[in-house]
């Protein structure tokens, strides 16, 4: 065995080698999707969990009066979605797929890229391809060396058209030495009465546009939009998350099924306090779990903040908009306690082939005044002439749209 082969919990050569091998192959998918189906249910259990009671998400009989002429989902909640679009792995791609070569090390979502295509609209179904494309080793000063590993999910709609892109890069870093180079703090106090007032007050506060068009003339450059309120966070706030989000990282079940996939997959349940297996997943409630991976209290995912980004964006665009891309970067935690305002900032408007484009900052910011996730956003808007056209996806179907992204990443890097 050579320095460089793989060792379980470091960053080898070799591990990055084999990461690299694994590009453009499609992975097949563990889990089955928490959804198979567009569902009023599925779809109002997901905004509410969130705390997204959007009529267009909601209503059916208020979503058939819009443009989109039935229910459609939220942005983010793809998530929830994709039967396994992947072949079937002949011996030697099932070898190259097998393991993780990065087992061991902590992974850490840094950012996450979004482009959307067409709604997903109720009683569709919908397929995803994920293949990773691209791995790039980098410093840090948190992790030493790390690796950055950008994951896509291509997802069709339930007649086969191109819906969205998820496109997530993804830190691996050696856990204990993330552990003695972070300076991660926490100090949090109880909240005031007056404290939860004001945060009661921004909640009541809180308007949509609804079906009042938006149009892109009267936008302005500069102009703040309304924020949206996210906390103080909970365990409660996380528990109903996952009722509409699924678990996502560890296959769906409890007691006899949880029992069936902890013999095959031993990782996904290390032992709590009592010595009982219990999902990876823990540390986002579990204070001890946190406190043994180096950090100071459980915190939130980054799909929530994604999708809060998504809340605060649709509200302000309206139904008769569309949100195309969003781009954010998750670069501190977001604690248990912890509040967010979801803000964003017009900084451009354009006409691009008759479209009405705007563009926007936006960011997640604690009570602390940090800002946790910074991102940015295009959304299109009618003009007083035209409806917004949906976006044309840069490729005709699931291989064209992995022969680009590995053509893009072959000339960024990243």
């Amino acid at each position: 065995m050579t320095s460089t082969a793989e060792q379980f919990g470091r960053l080898t050569d070799e591990a990055l080698e084999r990461s690299r091998r694994r590009l453009g192959i499609p992975v097949p998918q563990r889990n089955p999707p928490h959804n198979y189906e567009v569902t009023w249910d599925g779809v109002r259990h997901f905004a509410f969990g969130y705390g997204d009671d959007n009529p267009l998400y909601c209503d059916p009989d208020h979503a058939a009066k819009s443009r989109w002429g039935a229910l459609v989902a939220p942005p983010t909640f793809l998530y929830t979605m994709g039967e396994d679009a992947a072949p079937t792995p002949d011996p030697e791609t099932k070898a190259l797929l097998k393991g993780d070569p990065f087992a061991g090390l902590g992974s850490y979502q840094a950012v996450m890229e979004f482009e959307w295509w067409r709604p997903l609209r109720l009683g569709d179904r919908c397929r995803v391809l994920e293949t990773q494309v691209g791995v790039q080793p980098k410093l840090s000063r948190f992790g030493g060396r790390t690796a950055h590993i950008v994951k896509d999910y291509l997802y069709t709609n339930g007649h086969g058209e191109l819906n969205a892109v998820r496109r997530g890069t993804w830190i691996n870093a050696e856990r204990d030495t993330s552990k003695r180079r972070s300076k991660e703090s926490l100090n949090q106090q109880p909240y005031t009465a007056a404290q939860l007032a004001e945060i009661d007050a921004a909640y009541a506060a809180e308007t949509r546009r609804g079906a009042e068009p938006r149009y892109w003339e009267d936008v302005r450059v500069g102009e703040e939009l309304q924020p949206r309120v996210k906390g103080p966070l909970t365990v409660t706030d996380v528990v109903v998350w996952h009722l509409g989000w699924g678990m996502q990282l560890t296959p769906p079940g409890a007691f006899g099924i949880a029992a069936r996939v902890r013999r095959k997959a031993p990782g996904l349940y290390p032992p709590n306090p009592l010595n009982i297996p219990d999902t990876v997943q823990r540390l986002h409630w579990e204070p001890e779990r946190a406190r043994e991976l180096g950090l100071p209290n459980p915190y939130d995912y980054g799909g929530m903040r994604e999708t809060w980004l998504c809340h605060l964006l649709t509200d302000w665009i309206g139904d008769d908009g569309w949100l195309w891309r969003l781009r954010c970067e998750h670069r501190k935690f977001n604690y248990l306690g912890d509040t967010t305002r979801v803000r964003g900032t017009v900084v451009d408007k354009r006409r691009v082939d008759g479209r009405g484009e705007v563009h926007i900052e936006v960011r997640c910011e604690n009570q602390r005044g940090e800002i946790t996730t910074p991102g940015t956003a295009v959304v299109l808007l009618p003009t007083r002439d035209r409806a917004v056209e949906l976006p044309a996806p840069p490729a005709a179907d699931l291989a064209g749209m992995v022969d680009h992204e590995l053509a893009r990443f072959s000339v960024t890097g990243h």
